[in-house]
């Protein structure tokens, strides 16, 4: 039994450490973002220190679910790129609670906080307000380097959080991060870290290069966007993986040059390839006026976001809210000018790291925007369904239609409990950002737990048919 004396010192020990955190904690508490409407939920930003001796830290933003946060998972969201901001693409353009306009933050109104505790992660260091003072971690980056700061991170951030500690945890990101999260999830498991991993979740993931990459000409084929004989020269000549290969090289040869000149005309410059049905943002006021008559932007989305966003971040009122600061560069971008990352990565297949994940018990969630024609569904369906047939997973629900409302919001096919598929109709590369209803539902459905909304057996959705023209 302890003694009165000794009880009082572990009292004060206690209570040292609960206001050691809670200054932590409280240090990085954002009081308002400039131009931003009134919320309930907490906001916190700034700097976790990977690597003392070198001075390299990351940055994050966090958001507390809307309501009851301590109900809600913690989800952690990485963009990919190699080389692009969470913070700026996920937060600001996609699924974050704000989205900059002019020189305000509207209110996003399919904000995933609306279902979770937001963790939002600039990785590795050279991305967005991330940094490393010794310049010369920036000169050869790769996907080891990264998941071991990404999970020292996460170690570290738990110092400042301990109430997430135990919170159901889930890892989510896109595009290169179909690297970036199946191996952050996998050294958790490795490491024998003490968090409470649930799942991932991945949007139009880099899986398998030659897959990924070569089924991108039949995409553009198939949606009108390059003619048929283009499309014999990517599959007779020079494909895409080919070329990608040689471009990343510095070996593109005449052939493959002719190629892809050849593409590049047909699908023109007006076309957004992460979003083929997408008007583009125009930048140049003569621009607009001399093709104003043949595009008009999107009524709901604004297809500027991205500038937008790089404009507010850049604003010393915005950083010094976020309690952020520029190391070693002029300005905040939305894409790292100064890191300079294996490419040779790029063909390191992650396909069989989900299959360990769905081995170890982890939910394993992938999803495709259809509208994509750089990371196509197609091939990243085959491969999802390829590996379900190699680990011998039954599937228990077939390839059919799920809703959002009332109208079709995609396609999905589960295998077990462990691995589903799912695209997101008239989604682009970056789903949230151009179906955010549709997303936020698939986003929940998973976080939940839940099978994504089906047809109701009494007919309540209502098919309207074309006075008699349908085909047979």
């Amino acid at each position: 039994m302890l003694s009165p004396r000794w009880t009082i010192m572990a009292t004060i020990c206690a209570i040292q450490m609960f206001l050691q955190v809670e200054s932590l904690y409280e240090a990085d508490k954002i009081a308002s973002l400039p131009g931003q409407p009134q919320v309930s939920f907490q906001q916190f930003a700034g700097y976790v220190t990977i690597d003392e001796k070198q001075q390299r830290a990351l940055f994050y933003y966090f958001v507390e679910a809307e309501t009851d946060p301590a109900s809600k998972p913690l989800v952690l969201w990485l963009n990919g790129g190699p080389g692009c901001s969470s913070v700026g693409a996920g937060a600001f353009c996609e699924h974050g609670p704000f989205k900059p306009s002019r020189n305000v933050l509207l209110k996003n109104e399919y904000s995933w906080n609306k279902g979770a505790n937001m963790l939002y992660l600039e990785s590795p260091a050279g991305v967005g307000f991330s940094y490393s003072a010794n310049k010369s971690f920036y000169a050869s980056v790769n996907d080891d380097m990264t998941a071991r700061d990404n999970l020292v991170f996460l170690e570290r951030w738990f110092i400042k959080f301990p109430e997430y500690k135990n919170r159901d945890f889930f890892i989510t990101g896109e595009s290169y991060a179909g690297h970036y999260v199946p191996q952050l999830a996998h050294l958790i498991i490795q490491s024998n870290a003490q968090l409470n991993l649930k799942g991932i979740a991945i949007g139009n993931p880099l899986l398998e290069f030659n897959t990924d990459f070569n089924a991108k000409a039949e995409y553009l084929w198939s949606h009108g966007l390059i003619s048929d004989s283009t499309y014999d020269l990517f599959t007779s000549v020079c494909n895409y993986s080919q070329i990608r290969r040689q471009f990343q090289t510095g070996t593109l040869t005449p052939v493959c040059s002719r190629v892809i000149h050849q593409e590049s005309a047909e699908v023109s410059k007006f076309i957004d390839s992460y979003d083929v049905t997408l008007d583009v943002c125009l930048a140049s006021v003569l621009l607009q006026s001399q093709v104003l008559n043949q595009m008009k932007y999107t009524e709901n989305i604004d297809v500027c976001v991205e500038d937008e966003t790089t404009r507010y971040l850049n604003r010393e009122d915005v950083q010094k809210a976020l309690h952020a600061q520029l190391v070693g560069v002029t300005g905040w971008s939305i894409c790292s000018d100064v890191l300079h990352y294996d490419y040779q990565n790029l063909e390191e297949p992650t396909i069989n790291i989900l299959g360990l994940l769905v081995k170890s018990g982890l939910r394993v969630l992938v999803y495709s925007g259809d509208q994509d024609s750089v990371i196509p569904l197609t091939g990243t369906r085959a491969l999802v369904n390829g590996l379900a047939k190699e680990m011998g997973l039954n599937t228990t629900v077939p390839y059919s239609v799920w809703f959002e409302g009332t109208q079709v919001a995609g396609w999905t096919q589960v295998y077990t409990d462990r691995l589903s598929y799912a695209t997101i109709r008239g989604a682009s590369h970056e789903a949230p950002f151009s179906q955010p209803e549709r997303s936020l539902v698939l986003f929940n459905a998973f976080v939940g737990g839940k099978p994504l909304p089906r047809p109701q057996p009494n007919g309540e959705t209502k098919i309207r048919k074309s006075n008699g023209h349908n085909l047979k």
